[in-house]
């Protein structure tokens, strides 16, 4: 790494699904969150935040940064697990992360199924579970491939057939739309520590998917010999899932029964205690789902926090948190109404402190709320978010010199932001309800102009959608027209440049681009080619403005995806975006066919026709407006034997932008990219053109992978970037 360069977030605060929250039984503070795409996090109590455990995953660990669940050893405070994995497929995706220190490092274990952690029912569970008798044995609720055990801390698993040796096929788990639930948490019966013998009564939940493919009985079976043999267990309820299962200090066991599979379930849902043959009935909604569900104490004197999902509004009237000091016997409403920024929604898993019973946690679709004072009256909730960065950035990008903003970020579900000041959440936005940002840029000569293609989520008005500001993002207005495409087509493949104030030119996905020169009042094609979709693969024109002369304006066709090989190209307009020629120069480069995002194209801000394309496996670089072109050398993808057609594990170059020069350099701009180098990835630095590279990144801040990045160009060596849904980050 180069050396004094460091990584900092550019404050938001949450954004995304924080889906689990463990605390550790008897170490007070230590607390883990799960995250369905942001990787996990760890409390740090002596700065009250957030601190990512997950920063050092690579490039090619992207799918694992969605944590299914975790489990702490609860006999050794150091040692955690995690069990990671996108996207639930029969497959053997998943992989089991285990930390001795914490979570400060981690080594991993390739598992023999696979985990759904961005799937419905993400907040079920915890799924992976600790003997807390004889540690080394946990167990894992799998979604398509029943209950699994390891007796060696999980470096290696078999499936426990003596439940089930069912594993759904592939017609199977497309039947269930790809969202199978399969076997939902284990929990033992027990409240000691430690000991040596395998704890032998265990109970788990199973989802109504997976007893109708395994032909089971019940949705609750238990085992007394340690899993060797199950039996099904009699519910009160049945085709219900089982969210949560907590056992309290007297042995009884608070079961949470809801129809569906969650985020916010709608309902309706049941509260049972259980004693082991008997159910008591503690609460019912039928308009509402329960999601999260915590048990302090015991008996008649049990504190009880229950999560309502699938209701929306912190109102007085409203449940969002159910409250009972009285094991379930009377209830209180504690968020709904009260002091302080609630959150309703998706209370899908709800924490009492163990070390303070006035410390209530739950998760939502934003990140984390709590309360410190539950007891009251009128208990205060804050979000508990600071450190905690799960945004998915689509597009990142930086004005001029001077200008007053550092940069405009269009993200995923939280829409279009311009930061002002990168230690507070930003207030700047066009649409502030639930929508995604796509693509963003500013007029060079300008900067207050800005232009910004987005859509708008979840209501009537739902769809592509795109604004513009005069004022640097204080005020704005919505395009009173749209270019052809863009109302429909809204994947973040859409991106658009501005070459001078009112002038845009926009290419949404899988359209042929357009122009407007009054503003977006009206809109004319451009004649650029259509571009064929590829297999549903979303894809567009990459669009530049030259910084030095706006009626020049660059297009970047990157082929579409890895298999279609036909070769990517550069087309050319000299009269501000209106009208392209293909480069032949371009052709002949011979670029490599890519798909959208791993691949990019950027202009030298401070030359007129300078131009750098990463098109997925290498570099290349143009210093006559893209008519011809010198491929760089430095750069070379990791295969890791894959076929040419799925593309490489790890791309070779996939982003490249240009900031502010390093004073005194060889070349007019420093030069970053997001690639790799003798084998390692990172991000790289050139001051002299390319001719030499130095790793901008090290090990410990790799974030999944870089998807997104723009260069400052008022502070040399600052770049900001996206990596898998962790915000935007900054280097110094």
């Amino acid at each position: 790494m180069a050396q004094g360069t460091t990584w900092s977030s550019a404050k938001f605060g949450g954004g995304g699904y924080v889906t689990g929250l463990v605390f550790h039984p008897t170490s007070a503070n230590l607390l883990y969150a799960r995250t369905d795409v942001g990787g996990a996090y760890r409390w740090n109590q002596a700065t009250s935040s957030w601190l990512p455990i997950t920063d050092g995953f690579t490039a090619a660990e992207g799918f694992q940064h969605g944590v299914e669940s975790i489990a702490l050893d609860p006999t050794n405070d150091r040692l955690v697990y995690i069990v990671t994995g996108m996207y639930a497929s029969t497959d053997a995706t998943a992989r089991l992360y285990i930390s001795s220190d914490r979570g400060d490092h981690w080594t991993h274990v390739d598992l023999p199924f696979s985990a759904g952690a961005n799937n419905l029912g993400r907040a079920i569970g915890e799924r992976l579970s600790v003997d807390p008798n004889k540690p080394s044995t946990l167990f894992f609720g799998s979604r398509t491939a029943g209950l699994w055990k390891s007796t060696d801390s999980g470096r290696t698993w078999a499936q426990v057939t003596s439940l089930s040796s069912a594993k759904l096929s592939s017609d199977q788990l497309n039947a269930l739309g790809g969202q199978a639930m399969g076997v939902e948490l284990v929990v033992f019966d027990t409240g000691t520590l430690g000991g040596g013998n395998a704890t032998p009564t265990l109970y788990t939940a199973i989802a109504p998917d997976y007893v109708n493919a395994a032909g089971l009985s019940s949705n609750l079976y238990k085992s007394t010999d340690g899993g060797a043999s199950w039996a099904p267990v009699s519910t009160p309820v049945s085709g219900y899932h089982v969210p949560h299962i907590v056992r309290a200090a007297d042995g009884l066991f608070y079961v949470l029964f809801t129809k569906g599979k969650g985020p916010g379930d709608g309902g309706p849902a049941r509260l049972y205690k259980f004693d082991g043959n008997n159910w008591t009935l503690l609460n019912s909604n039928d308009s509402a789902g329960y999601g999260g569900i915590s048990v302090q104490g015991s008996g008649s004197t049990a504190r009880i926090a229950l999560g309502v999902s699938g209701t929306w509004g912190e109102y007085s009237g409203k449940q969002v948190v159910q409250l009972s000091d009285n094991g379930g016997q009377t209830w209180r409403e504690i968020e709904a109404g009260m002091p302080g920024q609630g959150a309703s929604g998706w209370v899908d898993d709800v924490e009492i402190d163990p070390s303070n019973r006035d410390h209530i946690l739950h998760v939502h679709g934003g990140g984390i709320v709590e309360t410190r004072n539950a007891s009251s009256a009128t208990p205060t909730w804050n979000n508990s978010v600071v450190g905690l960065e799960e945004t998915c950035t689509l597009g990142l990008r930086t004005p001029p010199a001077g200008a007053p903003y550092f940069f405009i970020n269009s993200s995923g579900d939280v829409g279009t932001w311009v930061h002002t000041n990168l230690a507070t959440t930003p207030t700047l936005s066009p649409y502030k309800q639930w929508n995604s940002g796509n693509s963003a840029d500013m007029a060079w000569s300008d900067p207050n102009y800005i232009a910004a293609g987005g859509v708008v989520n979840g209501s009537a008005t739902a769809g592509g959608t795109g604004y513009w500001s005069g004022d640097g993002g204080q005020s704005w207005a919505t395009f009173a027209a749209l270019p052809s495409g863009a109302a429909t087509n809204t994947s973040e493949a859409s991106n658009l440049a501005v070459t001078a104030r009112n002038k845009v030119v926009w290419a949404p996905a899988d359209s042929v681009p357009s122009y407007s020169t009054d503003n977006g009042a009206t809109w004319t094609a451009t004649n650029l080619p259509a571009l064929a979709v590829q297999n549903g693969v979303a894809r567009s024109y990459r669009l530049v403005a030259d910084r030095k002369n706006p009626n020049k304006v660059y297009a970047y066709d990157s082929g579409g995806a890895w298999w279609t090989y036909t070769g990517a190209k550069v087309y050319v307009s000299t009269d501000g975006g209106h009208n392209f020629t293909l480069s032949q120069g371009s052709v002949s480069a011979n670029m490599r066919f890519a798909p959208w995002g791993s691949s990019s194209m950027a202009v030298n801000p401070n030359v007129e026709g300078d131009l750098w394309v990463a098109d997925g496996l290498a570099v290349y670089h143009s210093v006559d407006s893209g008519a011809t072109w010198t491929k760089l050398n430095n750069f070379a993808p990791i295969w890791n034997g894959r076929n040419d057609w799925l593309g490489p594990e790890v791309s070779g170059a996939s982003i490249v932008a240009l900031g502010k020069p390093k004073a005194g350099s060889t070349y007019s701009a420093a030069v970053y990219v997001v690639g790799v180098i003798n084998s390692v990835w990172g991000v790289w630095r050139s001051d002299d053109g390319g001719a030499t590279w130095v790793r901008h990144n090290d090990d410990a801040h790799q974030y999944a992978g870089v998807g997104v990045m723009a260069a400052d160009q008022n502070t040399y060596g600052r770049i900001y970037v996206g990596g898998t849904c962790r915000g935007v980050l900054y280097s110094n």
